[in-house]
């Protein structure tokens, strides 16, 4: 039964079985409806609007023509899978997206069963998607398995060892390459060159030819005359299909990805083979929203927006990534030696200002972590002064380099991490919360956390003078207190903290952004009566011994702040030195549990968890209680 309504579809649709009951037109007309609810929806909660305007048809084609939850669909990074949500049942709940307890800006397995796979970092569909049809091989079933990927998915390690696997493995595997340029920012690198030099304004003539002298640049003028002798007509001139017929996979397109009937009578066709499969699919990021289009960076994602013209509200204090930007093009101006590095994130680092006053010594080398650390280490053995710029989340992938390539060499590259702390609306892939526990038992590595931005700028110029082994920084997302970064501080020196305030009775040591958490503690404390000592540690690695001593044989109680998983991290260390300090004051910590912390705003996931002054003049005042 066809849907009679003359009203919106949208409303109608609660399940993909809903999709495919549509006409050919309504499909059209449903496309448009959801561009228009994902509009107006993400003006209030921001989101990943970009990719999801470019998916839209994709989404509804994949719908048509499979059946999930028994067919899977895997999305690459999974921040295009609004559309997908909105088709399985979870539209009326899309204005909550991003927002605390609604739904999640990445696929979650625990969402739904149509979420056959979570994700929220690039370079893992093909391979998850892999083992799902590996899987149904092996208990003998028929359903179907889709990897979505984007372009920018191809410049990552993991994508290319899981299509060196494909043919090996299985027989039935459909891989759709969204094409559309841009990752975050603008895609780079020899794989980027490929899949853009294909790109088609009406016909495949263009196509043809572009592609076609493409060849001939790459593999000479014979193998062009072999690409005309195999089969005339555009496509098999196209180098992706060189490409991917070498890893075993046979080539479709491209073809256009906003094109709905098109979409659905080629997966119809794909879906009858019996053998790995390529799709290649142009998209437009951003389609049906100007200022989307015409910032595509931007609108990749963001918070909310004014929907007449997409501009956004002004932060009047400089964001750290602003800082950190500005303050390393500055250094390097001073210094020949020092160069900038970032895994495919100029924006979100705000490396683009390095990028755009001194190109010869900026790299973008995309969504490629692990080379990134790797090319780093090889620039530092030249005695050049690399500063590498990934969020938090994101350097996990290069935990491997950070070990085995910069800290065993004990090279000077300087690890830069964006979003140290909790991540917000993001949720989970992206928080930054394991960074401490994952390098403080690393040798040679030195790792600091600043408590204003002030203090930000004056680590980062010390580490640009530090040549003597690796070092690292982890900051927050947004502003730590929004001060003047021209605010005088005290110099930093290695493996020192700095003791704010004397006290006798309760050691408060906030690092970093939670300082001003141990600020406020203080304050409740010494309305109590109690004298308090205040430390800003600096350094998580190495721990200011000395000072730690100090406070601890002076106090009843510490307390220590961080913006970090419990487990491994800052406070856990203070409390093994002091073990093997044979040192028995107590020590109580404010920090994420051992749990993956869910999405929402800061204040309310910092009070749903007791990351608060208050919960931690409970804490305290329990112990000196316990201890008198």
């Amino acid at each position: 039964m066809r849907p009679t309504t003359s009203g919106p579809l949208l409303p109608s649709i609660k399940s993909p079985d809903d999709v495919k009951k549509l006409t050919d037109e309504q499909r059209v007309e449903l496309a448009g409806e959801v561009r228009e609810t994902l509009i107006n929806c993400l003006s209030v909660t921001g989101g990943h609007l970009g990719p999801n305007l470019g998916v839209v048809e994709l989404s509804i084609a994949l719908h048509t023509v499979f059946s999930t939850p028994t067919d899977k669909f895997v999305f690459d990074v999974a921040h295009q899978g609004y559309v997908h949500k909105m088709l399985t049942g979870r539209a009326d709940k899309i204005d909550t997206i991003r927002t605390y307890k609604g739904l999640n800006g990445f696929l979650l397995r625990s969402e739904s069963e149509h979420d056959a796979y979570g994700a929220g970092h690039a370079g893992t569909c093909l391979s998850a998607a892999l083992g799902m049809a590996a899987a149904r091989d092996l208990t003998g079933g028929d359903s179907h398995v889709v990897a979505v990927a984007g372009d920018a998915a191809f410049t990552c390690g993991p994508t290319l060892e899981a299509l060196n696997n494909i043919a090996e493995t299985t027989k039935k595997f459909i891989v759709v390459l969204n094409d559309n340029e841009w990752s975050i920012d603008k895609n780079v690198g020899a794989i980027a060159r490929y899949f853009n030099a294909l790109q088609t304004h009406s016909t495949y003539s263009s196509v043809r030819t572009s592609a076609a002298d493409f060849v001939e640049k790459l593999l000479g003028k014979a193998a062009r005359k072999i690409a005309h002798k195999v089969e005339e007509g555009a496509k098999n001139l196209i180098f992706p299909n060189v490409l991917f017929e070498k890893f075993g996979l046979r080539y479709f397109g491209p073809i256009d990805g906003h094109n709905l009937p098109l979409l659905v009578k080629t997966f119809e066709h794909l879906k009858t083979l019996n053998e790995p499969v390529v799709l290649h699919i142009i998209t437009e990021k951003g389609r049906g929203y100007q200022p989307a289009l015409d910032n595509p960076g931007k609108f990749h994602g963001l918070g909310a927006y004014k929907i007449e013209d997409g501009s956004t509200d002004t932060v009047s204090s400089p964001t750290c990534s602003d800082i950190f930007g500005r303050t390393v093009t500055n250094l390097a101006i001073d210094d020949p030696g020092i160069v900038a590095i970032t895994a495919a994130m100029p924006g979100g680092t705000k490396l683009d200002t390095f990028k755009r006053e001194l190109p010869d010594r900026y790299y973008d080398v995309g969504i490629a972590e692990e080379h990134a650390a790797l090319f780093a280490a090889g620039m530092a053995t030249e005695g050049v002064r690399p500063f590498l710029a990934i969020y938090s989340t994101f350097m996990q992938r290069a935990y491997d380099m950070i070990i085995h390539d910069i800290a065993l060499q004990n090279l000077p590259v300087r690890l830069c991490m964006d979003r140290g702390g909790l991540s917000g609306d993001d949720g989970p892939t992206h928080h930054g919360l394991f960074d401490i526990g994952y390098l403080r038992h690393v040798p040679n590595i030195i790792h600091m956390q600043p408590a204003n931005e002030a203090e930000f700028v004056a680590m980062l110029n010390w580490m640009a003078k530090y040549d003597d082994g690796p070092t690292a920084i982890r900051y927050p997302r947004g502003v730590i207190t929004g001060v003047s970064v021209d605010e005088k501080v005290s110099p930093i020196i290695l493996g020192k903290g700095e003791l704010v305030q004397e006290g006798n009775d309760v050691a408060l040591i906030g690092l970093g952004s939670f300082f001003e958490m141990a600020v406020r503690t203080k304050e409740l404390l010494e309305a109590k009566g109690y004298s308090v000592a205040l430390v800003n540690p600096r350094f998580i690695k190495p721990l200011d011994t000395e000072l730690l001593e100090r406070v601890a044989r002076n106090c009843k109680v510490i307390c220590t702040f961080e913006d970090h998983v419990l487990m491994h991290g800052f406070g856990a260390a203070c409390i093994e030195h002091l073990h093997d300090a044979g040192i028995p004051t107590p020590v109580e910590r404010i920090g994420w549990p051992d749990e993956f912390i869910e999405h929402g705003k800061p204040d309310t996931l910092q009070a749903l968890h007791h990351l608060t002054p208050e919960a931690a003049l409970d804490k305290i005042l329990s112990r000196l209680k316990t201890d008198n």
